[in-house]
């Protein structure tokens, strides 16, 4: 072995001992799902189809002799947001990762490798559930401040009861510039809950949009009402859009709810040409132990932003999920 090798080995040896942990763990989690869709209208109008999924996250961690605790996140989904390139990579189970590092005092920072949300993406989901999801929307999606590979998030500890912000940076590639957002959420009321956040998303070379989202929800017994805002302004007025929500959710006991949300989506310049997509469900979920059962039904209208009779859907769901 030579000097060069016995140095490495010597510093790593030496890195390892300086920052060891104490015994930690690995645990576990999975949830798995069976669904059953049906697409009325439209221009597909696909009718019936069955439909799953399955995922295992593996969490584990330990505190350094330091006081900072370090875990990591990894999760199994087959085939799910894959973007290894190689042969067969469309099989390929392995889905988002991270790592964090936090304290009390110093609050976590964590560093997603991939499937991590910007600070302004993780809190921009509607009150309503993204019922546009649902459907098989065939013009833009609502776009939001992107995380991007091997961005960081980090969320400050908390110095104000009842508050909690967050901060993200996704690092610039070829051609762009880094792109950073920022979210604050209160929660210091009982059953109020507000959220704002901003963000810019400079991911397209030669482009910039920024985004600004807000929430609130307010729960007073059995009834939660909601309203949600996500506005992307792009330096290309085509490019905007707008996505608004409202919800109203009735608790009939422990393992039943009922819920009914809309959304409005808007994307470039309204006109006689290009309208709103509007979006509405009625949803009922039961739940017993781990096992959540769900039947809703929903519409979908210019779901493509234009007046065609073929873009306006009908689907009704049924579901069965588990988590163990």
């Amino acid at each position: 072995m030579n000097n060069l090798k016995k140095i490495g080995l010597s510093a790593l040896a030496g890195s390892l001992v300086a920052f060891s942990a104490n015994a930690g763990e690995v645990t576990v989690n999975g949830s798995a799902g069976m669904y059953l869709e049906h697409i009325n209208g439209g221009a597909v109008n696909s009718g019936k189809s069955f439909s799953m999924d399955n995922q295992l996250t593996f969490s584990g961690g330990g505190e350094l002799d330091n006081g900072l605790n370090v875990s990591i996140s990894f999760v199994l989904d087959q085939g799910d947001n894959e973007t290894d390139k190689e042969a067969g990579a469309t099989e390929a189970p392995f889905d988002s990762h991270s790592v964090t590092i936090s304290s009390d005092a110093l609050g976590s920072l964590k560093m997603s490798g991939e499937g991590g949300d910007s600070a302004a993406g993780a809190v921009d989901g509607t009150v309503a559930g993204n019922i546009w999801d649902a459907f098989q929307v065939t013009a833009d999606e609502p776009e939001y401040a992107p995380a991007g590979s091997n961005g960081l998030m980090y969320t400050l500890p908390s110095i104000v009861d009842g508050v909690s912000i967050m901060a993200s940076y996704a690092p610039k590639g070829t051609g762009h510039e880094s792109s950073t957002s920022f979210a604050a959420t209160y929660s210091g009321i009982d059953g109020l809950s507000l959220t704002y956040a901003i963000g810019d998303d400079n991911s397209t070379a030669g482009s910039h949009a920024d985004q600004t989202v807000m929430k609130a929800t307010y729960a007073y017994g059995p009834i939660t009402v909601g309203y949600s805002n996500s506005e992307y302004d792009d330096v290309v007025a085509s490019g905007d859009q707008e996505t608004t929500a409202y919800s109203i959710a009735y608790t009939v006991s422990d393992n039943l709810s009922v819920s009914y949300g809309t959304e409005e989506l808007t994307f470039g310049v309204v006109s006689s040409t290009n309208v709103a997509a509007d979006f509405a469900r009625l949803k009922v979920a039961y739940t017993a132990g781990g096992m959540t059962l769900t039947a809703s039904s929903a519409t979908g209208d210019n779901i493509s932003y234009t007046t065609t009779v073929t873009e306006d859907q009908e689907v009704w769901a049924l579901g069965a999920s588990f988590a163990f």
